[in-house]
């Protein structure tokens, strides 16, 4: 079979990611000519389904966007709403919100880790095959997640799509004992998310490098989840000058477009192709590690992040975030161990005519939303970015990358069964987040 002259892979449909999806990649001889990423999930009109809604209403209609990232639709749309009203959610309620989104985190990045992304490094089909030989990596990743949707179940009122959060705070808040039975299944966790780190670091990746802009909330002292301002940077920058720019600016800096392969927006960072997500909270949040994080990722050969070291190969993504678990399990000890149950479960927002922005660091990335209010708090208007959109161009270019070194590498040797597996590879590090799909990768190739 010759792969002389100009071939088209099509990937009809994207395996183990969250969301339908497919690729088109063009080769020409050699040389990868074109990368597209075909997101081709119907139109969803959430934003245009919260206009003429109460003001306290985002949180809880936000959440359905996704199943498995609902708390960060749900704290961004708090945020949002609370800014325009002139209320600051803090204290307690403010950390029962962060220990919620480390919930999230948890649950989030050990199904990814564990069922959608190992299989990749080892050779296995999904994890129901990885489980043959592998049973008991894939129970401690059970394990672990479990213990992320047991935090969402306490605060949240159930694992998926929670009901306990409200504007102004939650319905209701845990007494301090209730929280007790969290501290011991956080503590079994954080010695499966230690074991975790170390397994995944002693899998075999390939040599990348990508050069994106990264852009992540940054709150200087802690590692960003819940607030901090925009900041942007360049990975290869080992003297950086990060660009900050406030929330509310986010959209002075953001441009989106739609493209015609895609019916999701893609985005731009002041021109330029960026990336958001663990790889970039690494960059400019790796200062702030709990020191057991840090000495994990010291281990893991991610270098010293204390020091500024970063992380620049989109397959090892995976190591990051592992750490990012251990990361979260420890802030989720802490909360617990401080936590004072606050005296009133939400704070009163009253409506008013004005626009509120809010963002915050859902698993995969930064996540915007802005409201406008009337005087009577119905919405006029409505904006949600979600991390996804836009690491989009950034996903095409890695894939592009990818395909390209290995068409060097192997030249007409290199089949489509191994660039399709490949290009699945290359997107899944980036879990981008469509929504859910189970589907196996259906191959299409013409050539020329």
């Amino acid at each position: 079979m010759s792969h002389r002259g100009t071939r088209v892979l099509r990937l009809d449909a994207l395996a183990r990611v969250e969301g339908e999806a497919a690729l088109h990649l063009r080769v020409q001889e050699d040389t990868v000519t074109e990368a597209r990423l075909r997101i081709y999930e119907p139109p969803r009109f959430f934003e245009a389904f919260l206009i003429g809604r109460a003001h306290t209403e985002p949180p809880d209609i936000t959440a359905r966007i996704c199943g498995i990232c609902p708390v960060a639709y749900q704290m961004s749309a708090c945020q949002a709403i609370e800014n325009a009203c002139g209320v600051t959610v803090d204290g307690p309620l403010a950390e029962l919100r962060r220990l919620l989104y480390c919930g999230e985190w948890i649950e989030s990045h050990a199904l990814h880790i564990h069922l959608l992304h190992a299989p990749d490094f080892l050779g296995r089909a999904d994890a129901v095959e990885l489980a043959r030989d592998q049973r008991a990596a894939v129970e401690r990743g059970l394990r672990i997640k479990q213990t992320g949707n047991a935090i969402l179940e306490q605060l949240g009122g159930r694992p998926i799509h929670p009901v306990n959060v409200r504007v102004g705070g939650f319905y209701r808040t845990p007494a301090r004992e209730e929280l007790r039975p969290l501290a011991e299944r956080l503590r079994q966790a954080r010695d499966d998310a230690l074991e975790t780190v170390r397994w995944v670091a002693a899998f075999d990746f390939p040599d990348a490098t990508s050069d994106h802009d990264l852009l992540a909330l940054c709150d200087p002292g802690r590692y960003a989840i819940d607030s901090g301002t925009p900041t942007a940077t360049a990975p290869h920058d080992r003297t950086p000058t990060p660009r900050e720019f406030a929330v509310p600016d986010l959209e002075q800096h953001v441009h989106e477009e739609q493209v015609p392969h895609s019916t999701a927006l893609t985005a731009a960072l002041d021109g330029r192709r960026y990336l958001t997500g663990p790889l970039a909270r690494y960059a400019i949040n790796g200062r702030w590690l709990h020191p057991v994080a840090a000495e994990a990722a010291r281990d893991a050969g991610l270098g010293d992040p204390l020091a500024g070291d970063v992380c620049d190969n989109p397959f090892r993504s995976i190591v990051v975030r592992a750490v990012e678990v251990v990361q979260a399990v420890e802030e989720a000890l802490r909360i617990i161990r401080e936590y004072e149950q606050p005296p009133r479960p939400a704070l009163d927002v009253l409506p008013r005519k004005a626009v509120g922005t809010g963002a915050t660091e859902a698993p995969r990335g930064l996540l915007y939303h802005r409201y406008a209010l009337a005087e009577d708090g119905t919405l006029t208007a409505a904006r949600i970015i979600p991390p996804t959109a836009q690491n989009q161009t950034a996903i095409e270019a890695d894939v592009r990358r990818a395909v390209q070194a290995c068409l060097n590498r192997l030249g007409p040797a290199a089949d489509d069964e191994e660039l399709t597996r490949l290009c699945e590879r290359a997107i899944r590090n980036h879990d981008p987040c469509i929504s859910c799909a189970a589907h196996f990768l259906d191959l299409t190739v013409e050539r020329t």
